[in-house]
């Protein structure tokens, strides 16, 4: 008779998900050639373009968002660039997007222009909506601040590990005391590079 043990050798093992810090890529070359045209009247008195005080997502803008695409200043717009406090995203990236989480993203159409030509690609601002307090501070290398109030810092190298029960079926989120960035799982970050997107960085959490 087999051995419990060995009958279990073929049993297939379940893979851990892994996390990734995801954000567009700074070590992209190249002036941006692309603006938000009618930027003063999006900013309703406000320093930058953020979502209201105490909550993610989106006020309702007296305008439609007036992208306007310059090739002669520079690049144009990857799939994915950081627009003040929000990120700006192509078509491609916002089909994954609600594809794979549509309840943690929030989207804002632009209007989109090419410099002295015709009307361009679609582009859409876009906010990442769920807050989660998941990271594992017992399993973590992250440095804690308190500005006044706590803060993570990865400032001089961090390894985050995640409640994986906080993190459930979540594929895209911000966490609790670090809400200016945004991480993703592996199936998140599968589908990007499938579609083989441009303008977009990995970093495993593992390792930042």
């Amino acid at each position: 008779m087999k051995s419990s043990s060995s009958s279990r050798k073929g049993a297939l093992k379940v893979k851990a998900p892994k996390f990734y810090k995801i954000g567009p890529d700074p070590r992209i070359a190249g002036e941006p050639g692309w603006r938000i045209q009618n930027l003063n009247a999006l900013l309703m008195g406000r320093p930058v373009l953020c979502p209201p005080i105490g909550q993610r997502g989106f006020d309702v803008f007296p305008d439609t968002p007036l992208l306007v695409i310059a090739p002669s200043s520079g690049r144009p717009p990857y799939d994915l660039e950081q627009c003040h406090d929000y990120w700006l995203v192509s078509d491609a990236l916002k089909n994954i997007l609600e594809r794979v989480d549509a309840a943690g993203v929030a989207f804002v159409r632009c209007e989109v222009w090419i410099e002295d030509g015709g009307r361009g690609p679609s582009y859409w601002l876009c906010d990442i909506l769920r807050l989660l307090d998941a990271i594992d501070e017992a399993n973590s290398h992250v440095t804690v601040k308190f500005v006044p109030n706590r803060i993570y810092s990865l400032l001089g190298g961090a390894s985050l590990t995640f409640k994986a029960d906080v993190v459930n079926s979540s594929h895209i989120w911000r966490t609790r005391y670090m809400e200016d960035l945004v991480f993703c799982d592996d199936r998140m970050r599968e589908a990007c590079k499938e579609a083989d997107l441009a303008g977009i960085r990995f970093r495993d959490v593992s390792k930042l």
